[in-house]
């Protein structure tokens, strides 16, 4: 009970944080969840398992035949022994891993939020940039336009003043 109410608390807390962080955690918390009902079952199952094995136990050794218990029955309990052991330590290594492999895929998502970040300013940048390049080009349009009307001013400047020496040089010889 005090497990099922630290984990309502972690819930409250995990609600009141920032909603970047706050999916990372959430799952976290659904994984213990998770596992903490898994356990539950198997700790109903193991004392379940114990009541019917301390029954069997009681009824086997209950009557003054004791004595009479033979080595297969010996061998069988020691192998079903043995067999749960490796049980358990199998099912501690599935556990192990399950949270290694939890830590990394939040490792993972971690890296990808940042990644998923740099992108989003790396656009941002480029945005940036392709304005100021449409700004640059339309600057340079509007020299290239003013060159090309400085050129038509002063070659109709250079013309005018070539027929006003043509036409002086006229007057000048012809009076």
């Amino acid at each position: 009970m005090f497990r099922v109410l630290q984990l309502e608390q972690m819930d409250l807390e995990v609600n009141q944080l920032q909603s970047s962080i706050r999916n990372k955690y959430q799952m976290r918390l659904k994984s213990y969840e998770t596992e903490m009902r898994r356990l539950e079952k198997d700790l109903e199952k193991a004392k379940v398992t114990y009541r019917d094995n301390a029954d069997s136990r009681d009824k086997l050794f209950s009557s003054d035949e004791r004595d009479e218990i033979s080595a297969d029955q010996r061998t069988r309990l020691l192998d079903n022994s043995e067999r749960l052991e490796r049980s358990n330590r199998k099912l501690q290594a599935g556990y192990r891993l399950a949270i290694e492999s939890e830590q990394i895929g939040a490792e993972v998502l971690d890296n990808l939020h940042s990644q998923r970040e740099t992108i989003q300013r790396t656009r941002l940048r480029i945005r940036e940039t392709d304005e100021d390049l449409g700004k640059s080009s339309r600057i340079l349009t509007a020299m290239m336009r003013r060159i090309l009307q400085n050129r038509a001013i002063l070659y109709a400047v250079v013309g005018v003043m070539f027929i006003v020496v043509v036409i002086t040089f006229y007057l000048s010889s012809s009076s």
